[in-house]
C-alpha cells in the first residue's frame, strides 16, 4: 500500500473513498465542515438524525453525496477529540481499515489532518495512524492453496497544510519503513519449523545483503563456533540435525570511528524443550521462540529503508532445541565462551545458552550498547501478560531511553529490577553457575544469568514471551514487536548528545522516561545467573 501525503481540497479532491472524523454527533474540525458545506449541508442532515453517535470506532458509508467528487464518504466516530488516546487511535485507524476492505475502489483519502492524538504532535499521530493502516493489510497465506482475495486498496492520501506538508512526509517515510520491518518480522515468525531453520535464516541474511549493498553479512557455522569456545550455543543445537549458525549483520550508517549499536536476537527456531520436553498442547507455537532474531531482521530493514546515520550490528544467535542421542541432558557442564561453566539444569532454558556466548561475541565490536531480544521466560507472561515487554538492564539511563522509546512508538515495556539477591538463586555446586535459578522470579534471573555475560558495556534484556506473537484463534500469528520500540530508540540515538549518565540505581528501578543520552558503562556486579520455565 502507498501512501501520500497531499495538500489539496477535500470537497474537490477525486477518491473512491473520503474518510471523515466525526465526534460527538457532529463533523470534527475545518476541512469535515468544508466537504458538508460542499454538499449542501447532507452530511450533517444525517449526523441530525443520530444514526452516528460520534462514539470511537462507530463508522457510517455515505454514497454519491451532491457537490463532491469522492464516490463515497466513510464517517468514522473519534470519540471526544481532546481525549483520543493512542489506543484509541489503534481503534480508530482499525476502524478504517475494515471498512475499507470491503469496499470496491483502489484508493482512499484521510481529512484527519484536524484530529491528533492528545499530548502528540501532528508527525507522531500520523505515524501511528499509518503504521496501523499498513499493518493492517498484513496477510500470510504463502502455504494456502487458496488464497483470499481482499478488495485491496493500493494507496491512501493523508491531506494536509502546507506548514505540515514536509513533517508529515517525514511520518509517512518512518511509518512505512518500521510496517516493513515489522512485516518481515511476521513473515519469518509465521513460516512453519521445517522450512525456517538456522541455515535458512542465514540464506535470508545472505538475501538481504544482496538487496542493501551497505549492509555486510557474514555466517559463523558450528566449526567456527566450537573454534571460538562458544561451548554453550553449540551445546543447545546438538540434539538437531540442523546445525546452529551465528548471523552477523553489519550496517555502517555513520563514521567508521563511530561505536555502533548492537542487537542481539535470539533465534530458536523452534524449541522442543531438548530432554526436558516440553508439553504437546500449543507446542505449535514454539516456531515463534526465533522471534528476537526476526526483529532484529526486521529492525534492520527498518533502519536500511531510512538509511538510518547509525552504526547498527545484529548478532542472531540461530539453533534448533530438539531431544535425541546427541543432545545435551539435565546434569552436563558446558562451558561459555566466555570462560565460565555452566551446569544445566534443565535443557529448556536453552535461550539463555545461545545468547550467552553471543553477548561475549558482542565485545569485539565495542559497542555503545547493546540490546537483547528473546522470548526467553514463560514466568514474563504471568508477570506482564501479552501487552507489555519485559525489560532489565545493567545501566539505568539505557534502561530509560528504551522505556521512552516504547512510549513513543506505543509499543511499551516495563522494568524489572536485578538485584544482587537474585543472582544467589543461581548459584551450583558443580559450575560457576546454573541455568535456571527455581521457580521464583524466572524472568530476573534468566536476566541475571545474561548480565555475567554483558559486563563490559551498556545492556538491556527485552523479554518479549508475551508480546512477540498472538496465540490461538483467527488471530494467531507473529505480531512484528518489538520494531517499533527498537527503531524508536535508534531514531532517537540519532539526536542524541553525549552526556555522563550514572549507572542503575537498584534501589529504584523505575519505569519512568527520560531524555535520550549516552549510555555509560555499567558498574561492576556480583556474578549471578538465571532462566525461567520456558527459556
Amino acid at each position: 500500500m502507498q501512501f501520500v501525503v497531499k495538500t489539496a481540497s477535500a470537497a474537490s479532491l477525486k477518491t473512491a473513498t473520503l474518510i471523515l472524523p466525526v465526534s460527538e454527533g457532529r463533523l470534527q474540525g475545518e476541512t469535515a465542515q468544508a466537504v458538508d458545506s460542499a454538499a449542501n449541508g447532507a452530511i450533517s442532515a444525517i449526523l441530525e438524525r443520530g444514526d452516528l453517535q460520534g462514539k470511537t470506532a462507530q463508522t457510517m458509508l455515505l454514497h454519491s453525496l451532491p457537490g463532491l467528487k469522492a464516490e463515497r464518504v466513510l464517517l468514522v466516530g473519534i470519540g471526544k477529540p481532546d481525549e483520543i488516546d493512542t489506543r484509541q487511535w489503534r481503534k480508530i485507524a482499525s476502524a478504517i481499515n475494515s471498512s475499507l476492505k470491503g469496499l470496491n475502489g483502489t484508493d482512499a483519502t484521510l481529512a484527519f489532518q484536524d484530529v491528533r492524538i492528545k499530548g502528540r504532535d501532528a508527525y507522531a499521530s500520523v505515524r501511528l495512524m499509518v503504521e496501523v493502516l499498513a499493518a493492517g493489510q498484513y496477510l500470510f497465506e504463502e502455504y494456502k492453496s487458496k488464497k483470499s482475495d481482499p478488495r485491496a486498496i493500493a494507496k491512501i492520501t493523508l491531506l494536509t497544510e502546507k506548514s505540515q506538508q514536509d513533517n508529515l512526509e517525514k511520518a509517512v517515510a518512518h511509518a512505512t519503513a518500521i510496517a516493513a520491518g515489522m512485516a518481515y518480522t511476521r513473515d519469518l515468525g509465521n513460516l512453519p519449523p521445517n522450512v525456517c531453520h538456522p541455515i535458512y535464516l542465514a540464506g535470508r541474511a545472505k538475501s538481504l545483503g544482496k538487496q542493501y549493498k551497505n549492509l555486510k553479512v557474514d555466517i559463523l557455522d558450528e566449526k567456527k563456533l566450537k573454534e571460538l569456545g562458544a561451548g554453550t550455543f553449540v551445546a543447545v543445537g546438538q540434539g538437531s540435525d540442523q546445525p546452529p549458525r551465528l548471523i552477523v549483520l553489519q550496517y555502517n550508517g555513520s563514521g567508521k570511528s563511530d561505536k555502533p549499536h548492537v542487537l542481539v536476537g535470539k533465534g530458536i527456531t523452534f524449541d522442543s524443550g531438548g530432554i526436558s520436553l516440553k508439553p504437546g498442547p500449543n507446542m505449535d507455537e514454539m516456531k515463534y521462540d526465533m522471534s528476537g532474531a526476526g526483529a532484529v531482521f526486521g529492525v534492520f530493514v527498518a533502519a536500511l529503508e531510512m538509511q538510518l546515520p547509525l552504526n547498527i550490528v545484529g548478532l542472531l544467535a540461530c539453533a534448533e532445541n530438539m531431544p535425541s542421542g546427541r543432545a545435551t541432558r539435565p546434569g552436563d557442564i558446558v562451558t561459555t565462551m566466555s570462560g565460565q561453566t555452566v551446569e544445566i539444569l534443565n535443557t529448556d532454558a536453552e535461550g539463555r545458552l545461545v545468547l550467552c556466548d553471543t553477548l561475549t561475541y558482542a565485545e569485539r565490536f565495542e559497542p555503545d550498547s547493546v540490546i537483547d531480544i528473546a522470548t526467553l521466560t514463560g514466568a514474563c507472561i504471568v508477570a506482564l501478560g501479552s501487552h507489555t515487554t519485559g525489560l532489565m538492564s545493567n545501566n539505568d539511563e539505557l534502561a530509560r531511553q528504551l522505556l521512552e522509546a516504547g512510549q513513543t512508538a506505543d509499543d511499551r515495556a516495563w522494568q524489572l529490577p536485578l538485584f544482587d539477591e537474585y543472582q544467589e538463586q543461581l548459584d551450583s555446586p558443580f559450575a560457576d553457575m546454573a541455568n535456571i535459578g527455581g521457580p521464583k522470579a524466572g524472568t530476573i534471573t534468566a536476566a541475571c544469568f545474561l548480565s555475567r555475560f554483558a559486563k563490559k558495556y551498556p545492556w538491556a534484556h527485552l523479554d518479549i514471551a508475551g508480546t512477540a506473537w498472538i496465540s490461538g484463534g483467527k488471530e494467531k500469528g507473529a505480531s512484528g514487536r518489538p520494531v517499533p520500540l527498537l527503531v524508536q530508540y535508534l531514531l532517537n540515538q540519532k539526536q542524541a548528545t553525549p552526556t555522563a549518565a550514572a549507572p542503575i540505581d537498584e534501589k529504584a528501578p523505575s519505569p519512568a522516561s527520560a531524555k535520550a543520552k549516552k549510555p555509560t558503562a555499567p558498574r561492576k556486579r556480583k556474578s549471578g545467573s538465571g532462566t525461567t520455565p520456558s527459556a
